[in-house]
């Protein structure tokens, strides 16, 4: 088992930022050829997806999209003013498990792994395990 934290810096209040190759690297360096890559986001204004890379204006729409789903302008009770992004973490939700075989990745052709920042810029971290098997 191989565990630890990809630190990642945002530098907008909605954005979408690729993983997919950090974490593979992380894959190749633990020597694990058949098993499984968890990787937990402690955060509780930013989520993680697995969607298509492949053209930007996904990552776009995906933002804009949950920006007509959750209103900036709803009565919010949360004070810190950042309920929406609150919102937006429930949706994508915390969390992504993704498959290794052969010591890669087991992405579709299109898809690519996203930390998504609602509530930046920030440093965060995201927390990873792989385990064989």
């Amino acid at each position: 088992m191989a565990k630890g934290e990809v630190p990642v810096t945002t530098t907008r209040r909605l954005e979408m930022i690729d993983l997919t190759g950090q974490v593979q690297q992380l894959v190749e360096a633990s020597g694990i050829e058949e098993g499984i890559c968890f990787l937990y986001n402690p955060h509780t204004t930013a989520g993680l997806i697995i969607n298509e890379g492949a053209d930007p204006d996904v990552q776009r729409d995906i933002l804009g999209g949950l920006g007509q789903i959750i209103p900036s302008d709803y009565p919010y009770q949360h004070g810190e003013g950042n309920s929406p992004a609150h919102l937006m973490t429930a949706l994508t939700g915390s969390s992504v498990t993704v498959f290794i075989t052969q010591g890669r990745l087991q992405l579709g052709t299109w898809q690519r792994i996203f930390f998504c920042e609602f509530d930046g810029p920030r440093n965060r971290n995201v927390w990873w395990k792989i385990v064989a098997g």
